[in-house]
């Protein structure tokens, strides 16, 4: 007899390999089912996530479920056990019953992730960590020129890092990427879309940043847009920001 428990999350990645649970432990998936287990007479609780973020990247809000014994807990009740067996880094923000055939990952119509540049000469001690370190000036203009031009839908297989296995489907649609900030200090990108294939945010941040630092231009960024022939490989970009600046900020139902 169980019921279905829809938690969002915060974490700060920096402790933890990423959110899928790894062989040597260690993951943000592990430490919520380690406390799921302490409150559930030691029986392992699965956790779905809505995806999953690498090691050192930050959630504002991820989402997951697990199916709980019925009448164990009170969503709140939950929420105030969960936080009380949870490491300091990662914090349950909100619980609440779902409905049964709700899936963190499944029933996601889309993502926002945030990206944060420190774009200025000083990097100031608590950011670090925190946000990218870009010391060199940003062309602002050129900035939102590049990021006009991935929007949309686009084939972004050029933008992945591999896995180990192929995407079988690259084509995701960014609804918006939008700039906030200017040069000297903090600059942060918002990126909304349907989907996002594995680093693939901050590979695309890390080519961004490289045609507004006037390293590349407009035309060497479109060229990664471009589907590889039939039978050729793929020429993808390799400038990928580090996790450290990138956020889950939601998850869109």
């Amino acid at each position: 007899m169980t019921r279905r428990l829809k938690l969002t999350l915060a974490y700060d990645g920096r402790p933890f390999c990423g959110w899928q649970s790894q062989a040597g432990k260690g993951s943000v998936q592990d430490a919520l089912e380690t406390a799921f287990a302490k409150l559930c007479d030691g029986k392992r609780v699965p956790i779905h996530g809505s995806g999953r973020t690498d090691a050192g990247v930050h959630a504002l809000a991820q989402t997951a479920h697990a199916d709980v014994p019925r009448e164990r807990f009170s969503p709140a009740q939950w929420l105030a056990a969960l936080n009380a067996h949870l490491p300091h880094e990662i914090r349950v923000v909100r619980c609440q019953w779902a409905k049964p055939d709700f899936h963190a990952r499944f029933a996601a119509k889309g993502k926002r992730y945030i990206y944060r540049i420190w774009n200025g000469p000083v990097m100031p001690p608590l950011e670090i960590g925190r946000a990218w370190h870009v010391f060199q000036p940003l062309n602002m203009r050129q900035l939102r020129l590049a990021t006009a031009l991935l929007t949309g839908t686009h084939d972004f297989g050029n933008f992945a890092a591999n896995r180990g296995v192929p995407c079988p489907d690259t084509v995701r649609t960014i609804r918006k990427i939008s700039i906030a900030g200017q040069p000297g200090g903090l600059i942060t990108l918002t990126f909304v879309g349907d989907g996002f294939l594995y680093k693939m945010v901050r590979l695309l941040t890390g080519s961004l940043v490289r045609v507004a630092q006037g390293k590349s231009d407009q035309a060497w960024l479109a060229e990664f847009l471009i589907p590889p022939e039939p039978g050729k490989p793929r020429k993808k970009t390799s400038f990928a920001a580090p996790a450290e600046g990138l956020y889950l900020a939601r998850v869109l139902y």
